[in-house]
């Protein structure tokens, strides 16, 4: 039987737009829509241009032009840190978009890395751009699926360097054997801590981005001929025996049949942690429904499966940076109960600071449910004790903007807009939601994209 990395690769490689189905063709454009958005509202995110100087000092774009930096136009750096600093952008307020089966955030790096390999090797046409999209996403997500026990590293980065390679080896119509190679160069360069998630470091998207990074050098290392490990995914060391305690090699292989892993993507429609959506809206609900206010609330406990306590149960503190706050659904809970809704203007110095959120925050609590299910966000509970006595609950059993609950046309747009709007480019947004409704036809797909977003 072939290793499980020539299994992928085959697949990978046999991708074609024909293939997909309708709805699999309308996922991929609506969350590269969606990503590069939220990628260009970070450019004004927390840390984002101190990236950027760093990046700066890496070398300047060679022969191939280099790859374009969303939210900055006119700016070029050398394609993989053009990819590295879209990535950052993209996954840096927490806003991108998430497959919560597998707890990765596979557009970050894929999107990313496409981007930068269609600037530098381009041109690409529409179809083929988004079919390599799918493609990415089907081995980002296809590892994650794999897992049977808790998150251990932080796999966005860690299985998200894999989805990067195979998306540029289908773009680019590499053949089986380099691709392998790349695979394994992949598998020498995949890191990603959750220390970094504990200390609410910016260092988690500083991961997704070294991920895509390192995906274009994967492939370069290939493409000159070095022969990489051939066993990346199965083998004794490779992927899935070194970044996870268990997991079942055969979840990995019967989900290629279909369907298409961008089909289970979901939209965040918050910029938090995807583990404080069903949190927050259930926040909306006690307020909408029952009444509660920051005033008559004495406690408010989110009881919920062990992922969620483990990724946004930490508790509020003074001087939070951005980073801990938006995993901190104490926090987030006070900022839901002060203005209604979390955006991307709450995690600035002004509210991280302000007393009376701080306030409500000492009375939130995320209780660890003790569900089986490692990789479970519901069914989970909020309950709400208020100053007269009474206690009132809704009950959680799905989060907005997953597939069974997804963001509307109007809801999707609507978030675009606000990301444009926050990156200074409120401008291009009717023309850059048109582009992504006909990029298909595009014959040229980066030059679409840019020109859409840059004008």
């Amino acid at each position: 039987m072939p290793n499980a990395a020539e299994i992928l690769v085959d697949h990978v490689l046999s991708l074609r737009w024909a293939d997909l189905h309708p709805h699999t063709r309308s996922m991929a454009a609506t969350f590269l829509h969606d990503s590069l958005c939220v990628g260009i509202a970070g450019a004004k995110a927390a840390h984002a241009d101190d990236v950027l100087t760093a990046a700066r000092l890496w070398g300047e774009p060679g022969a191939d032009g280099g790859g374009r930096v969303l939210g900055r136009p006119g700016l070029r750096l050398p394609a993989p840190h053009a990819a590295f600093i879209n990535a950052f952008q993209i996954h840096s307020q927490e806003f991108d978009c998430v497959h919560e089966p597998a707890v990765a955030h596979p557009l970050a790096t894929v999107a990313s890395a496409l981007l930068a390999e269609a600037d530098r090797s381009g041109p690409y046409d529409g179809q083929r751009f988004l079919t390599a999209l799918v493609a990415g996403v089907d081995v980002v997500a296809g590892l994650g699926m794999a897992v049977t026990t808790p998150l251990k590293f932080f796999r966005p980065a860690t299985a998200g360097i894999f989805g990067c390679v195979a998306a540029i080896a289908n773009l680019r119509g590499l053949s089986k054997e380099v691709t392998l190679n790349a695979f394994g160069y992949a598998l020498a360069y995949a890191s990603g801590t959750m220390q970094a998630h504990v200390e609410g470091k910016p260092t988690l998207p500083l991961q997704i981005a070294g991920a895509a990074r390192s995906a274009l050098q994967a492939v370069d290392l290939a493409m000159a001929g070095l022969p990489g490990p051939l066993g990346s995914i199965d083998g004794p060391f490779g992927y899935l025996a070194l970044f996870e305690t268990g997991h079942d090699i055969n979840r990995l292989l019967d989900g290629l049949k279909g369907p298409h892993r961008i089909e289970e993507v979901s939209w965040k429609p918050f910029p938090t942690g995807r583990a404080a959506h069903g949190a927050i809206v259930a926040t909306q609900m006690l307020m909408r429904e029952q009444g509660v206010t920051a005033i008559n609330l004495k406690k408010l406990t989110y009881r919920a499966p062990p992922l969620i306590a483990r990724l946004v149960g930490r508790p509020p503190k003074a001087e939070m940076a951005p980073a801990y706050a938006r995993l901190c659904f104490a926090y987030l809970g006070g900022v839901v109960l002060t203005r209604g809704t979390v955006g991307l203007a709450d995690f600035g110095p002004e509210r991280l600071n302000d007393p009376d959120i701080a306030d409500i925050a000492r009375r939130i609590v995320v209780e660890d449910d003790g569900n089986p299910d490692p990789a479970a966000f519901v069914p989970a509970r909020a309950i709400a004790t208020l100053v007269d006595g009474r206690e009132v609950s809704v009950d959680v059993t799905a989060q907005f903007g997953a597939p069974t609950w997804p963001l509307s046309r109007q809801e999707h747009l609507e978030k675009a807009r606000r990301c444009l709007e926050f990156g200074g480019a409120i401008g291009r947004h009717e023309e850059v939601a048109a582009l992504f409704d006909r990029l298909a036809e595009e014959t040229d797909a980066a030059t679409a994209i840019w020109a859409a977003l840059e004008g």
